[in-house]
C-alpha cells in the first residue's frame, strides 16, 4: 500500500546489490511512495550485482562511486543534482565491508591495515558523503540522511568482529555531523539498527543461521524483514519525522530491549 509519503522528493540510495538487500527493497518502497531516485554503488559491486534490473523498476539512473574517493562522490552529487534539476531530499547509506571477516581473521588477530579499510568503507564513508553534500550545498532544507547500523555497536556479538567497531564509529559520525547539519539546514541524520536480515552481507557473518533463529525467539514481534525496514526508512525520509535527528533507532521487533523470553528459556531447558 502506498501513502504518497515521498511524493515530489528526490533521493540517493547507496548499496543496492541484489533483491535481498535492504537498500534494494528501500529503493522499491521509495519509488512506490512517489520519490525520484538515483542508485549508486562501488564499481566492483555494480559488476557483481543486478542493479540495472532495479534501475529499470524504479526508473532511476545508476551512477558508480567509490565512497572512499572524494572525487567520485563529488561527481555523484553533481550528476544527481543535474538529473533531479535541484537539490536532494534524502540519502540511504547502506554500506559495509570487513576485510578481516572475509579473510577469516578473528577479532583478536585482525590485520590493522585491513581494519583501516574496513573503518573507511563502513563508517568514515558516511562522513565523506555528508562532507561532499555539505561542500556542494547538495541537500535541501530539512533533508533526511539514514545509515544502516547494528546493535553490535552497543553489545558484544563475537562473530560480528571488527564490524562492531565500524558501526560504533558510524553512529558517532551520525551524531556529530548530525549536529552541524541540523544547525545549518535542519537536515536530519540518523542510524537504523535492523534485525538480522538474510542479505548477501549479513549471511557472511559466522553462525548467522543460528543467530537469526535466536533473534527470532528473543524478539516479541519477531525479526523485522527487509521490506518492513524499507517501510520504516520511508517514514524517516518523509516530512512526518522532521524533528528526529542524531538518533540510533532500533527496528528489531523489540530484541534490543528484551532480556529473555519464554521461547529462549524453553529452548535452553530442552
Amino acid at each position: 500500500m502506498s501513502y504518497n509519503l515521498l511524493k515530489g522528493k528526490k533521493g540517493i540510495i547507496f548499496g543496492a546489490l541484489d533483491e535481498n538487500s535492504i537498500a534494494w527493497r528501500t529503493a522499491l518502497k521509495c519509488h512506490e511512495e512517489g520519490a525520484q531516485l538515483v542508485l549508486t554503488n562501488a564499481p566492483v559491486a555494480l559488476r557483481m550485482g543486478e542493479i540495472n534490473k532495479l534501475a529499470e523498476a524504479v526508473k532511476a539512473p545508476v551512477i558508480g562511486a567509490d565512497v572512499t574517493n572524494m572525487d567520485d562522490l563529488k561527481k555523484l552529487f553533481e550528476e544527481s543534482m543535474k538529473h533531479f534539476g535541484g537539490g536532494i531530499d534524502f540519502i540511504l547509506h547502506s554500506i559495509g565491508m570487513s576485510l578481516n571477516m572475509r579473510k577469516g581473521k578473528s577479532y583478536t588477530e585482525i590485520d590493522y591495515e585491513w581494519n583501516k579499510k574496513t573503518l573507511d568503507i563502513s563508517a568514515m564513508s558516511l562522513h565523506r558523503v555528508l562532507r561532499t553534500a555539505w561542500d556542494l550545498d547538495a541537500l535541501n532544507e530539512g533533508a533526511s540522511v539514514v545509515a544502516l547500523t547494528y546493535i553490535a555497536a552497543q553489545r558484544v556479538f563475537p562473530d560480528y568482529n571488527e564490524m562492531a567497531d565500524a558501526k560504533a564509529l558510524l553512529e558517532g559520525v551520525t551524531r556529530s555531523f548530525g549536529y552541524y547539519y541540523g544547525v545549518k539546514k535542519k537536515v536530519r541524520v540518523n542510524t537504523v539498527s535492523q534485525s538480522p536480515t538474510r542479505t548477501t552481507a549479513g549471511s557472511g557473518v559466522k553462525g548467522f543461521d543460528g543467530f537469526i533463529s535466536y533473534a527470532e525467539k528473543m524478539s516479541p514481534l519477531g525479526n523485522a524483514s527487509a521490506d518492513e525496514c524499507a517501510g520504516y526508512l520511508a517514514t524517516l525520509f518523509s516530512d512526518l519525522t522532521k524533528m528526529v535527528t542524531m538518533q540510533n533507532l532500533f527496528h528489531d521487533g523489540g530484541f534490543s530491549y528484551t532480556g529473555v523470553t519464554e521461547a529462549v528459556i524453553n529452548q535452553m531447558e530442552k
